[in-house]
């Protein structure tokens, strides 16, 4: 073995590609095939989406898992430990199992060079295979077409919202975005989609490849009824639960993830009370949570573009306090500044920015040159810590300190605090 710790294999990952993305799927098909990795035997539900993927993730772990189903999730990127990414039956893997699986991708790949995120696509597959798991559940990293795990045929696709996110690998427009997050659909099998208004280049790409296309609103849908969810299906009326995610946009993705797993009935038999209580039980970090802090209340959310940042807005909107709503906010060089805070502007009454100690990070004085004019005050520290530690300072008992803007942003104030 080339090392014997989890972070001397992340570091030396780290250096191998000379480019930290680089889509296609040549390179690791290649080594999966290697590995025997490429046909699972059990179903794969293959999440794709602008956002709701890691919430899409989350309920159909939640309600396989009470369903009684070995479950292995994939997930990116992660908050605080590495081995969130990888989850069998709701646990992250331990440190040893992912340098064997490491250890075994470095054997199998000769001198075929892989990136940091197609070494840790190929060691969940690897440490599901092992765990004999009944049901895989992968989220895309970036895209779909080329990403790492579309390596695998999904038996159920599925595609949560589709918006501007990653422009420079996935385009500029709604209908560029969604060309490559459908790229995950198959032919002949289910195709499940949970924007309300989907471009036409996802209509035309189903019809083409002559996947069964489900779309929200359509073939199925949800509403908020009584403080519960009626999800509509095939002619049926079910009542669930409120999902344990906050939010009332969580009502769609939770639709998703019932219709997904209504495509696998016949393979993966679930029954209404696994469903309602999976729902109820779901919990995932940095989507709407609270953090504990004796100034006020505290939520975090990864929001981290105009969409995600909008139904932030809106949560916020549906919850007011009594007193102010005070951000701490920082965002990587690569994302639409202007446009994540523009969606929170009427919601934010003051702004505590902070540098992000990270490759793509943002300086601070780079950070607020970008966020232009906005209605609340902004005060800028070196480091979003130090501008979390001054907004707990300048708090007052009915205000909110809300932290968003980057999974980054969040893990450094998280850090230590749950």
């Amino acid at each position: 073995m080339r090392f014997t710790t989890l972070s001397a294999w992340l570091n030396w990952q780290e250096t191998l590609a000379p480019k930290a993305i680089d889509l296609g799927l040549e390179r690791v098909r290649a080594v999966a095939e290697r590995l025997g990795l490429t046909h699972p035997n059990c179903p794969v539900i293959t999440v794709a989406g602008t956002n709701g993927k890691g919430s899409v993730v989350a309920m159909l772990s939640s309600m396989l898992c009470v369903a009684g189903y070995r479950v292995g999730a994939y997930t990116s990127p992660h908050l605080q430990r590495y081995n969130e990414r990888v989850c069998v039956d709701e646990a992250p893997v331990d440190d040893t199992r992912l340098c064997a699986a490491f250890a075994a991708i470095d054997a199998a790949r000769g001198d075929l060079r892989l990136t940091y995120f197609e070494f840790g696509t190929l060691a969940a597959l690897w440490c599901f295979a092992q765990s004999n798991v009944d049901v895989m559940v992968l989220e895309v990293g970036l895209g779909g077409r080329l990403d790492a795990v579309n390596i695998l045929d999904a038996d159920v696709a599925v595609v949560t919202t589709i918006d501007l996110d990653h422009a420079d690998w996935l385009g500029d427009t709604r209908e560029q975005v969604a060309r490559e997050k459908v790229g995950i659909q198959r032919v002949g099998r289910p195709l499940v989609c949970g924007d309300r208004n989907p471009p036409d280049t996802l209509l035309r790409a189903a019809a083409e490849v002559g996947s069964h296309l489900l779309r929200i609103g359509l073939d199925f849908d949800v509403e908020w009824h009584d403080g519960r969810l009626l999800w509509r299906h095939d002619g049926c009326e079910e009542s669930l639960p409120a999902p344990g995610l906050r939010g009332v946009f969580q009502a769609d993705n939770a639709a998703c993830a019932c219709m997904a797993l209504a495509c696998l009935e016949a393979r993966l038999p679930m029954d209404a009370r696994a469903r309602s209580d999976g729902l109820a039980r779901t919990r995932l970090a940095a989507r709407f949570e609270s953090l504990p802090n004796a100034a006020c209340p505290v939520v975090c959310d990864v929001a981290h573009n105009p969409q995600a940042a909008r139904a932030l807005a809106d949560q916020l909107s549906a919850t007011p306090v009594n007193g102010r709503n005070l951000a701490v906010f920082s965002a990587l060089s690569d994302k639409d500044v202007r446009g994540i805070v523009a969606a929170m502007d009427a919601q934010i009454d003051h702004w505590f920015v902070g540098g992000l100690e990270a490759p793509r990070g943002l300086a601070t004085n780079d950070l607020i040159g970008r966020m232009g004019q906005l209605r609340g005050r902004i005060d800028g520290c070196e480091k979003i810590a130090d501008a979390y530690a001054m907004a707990s300072c300048a708090a007052e008992p009915d205000d909110r300190i809300v932290i968003f803007g980057s999974f980054l942003t969040v893990a450094v104030v998280r850090q230590g605090r749950v």
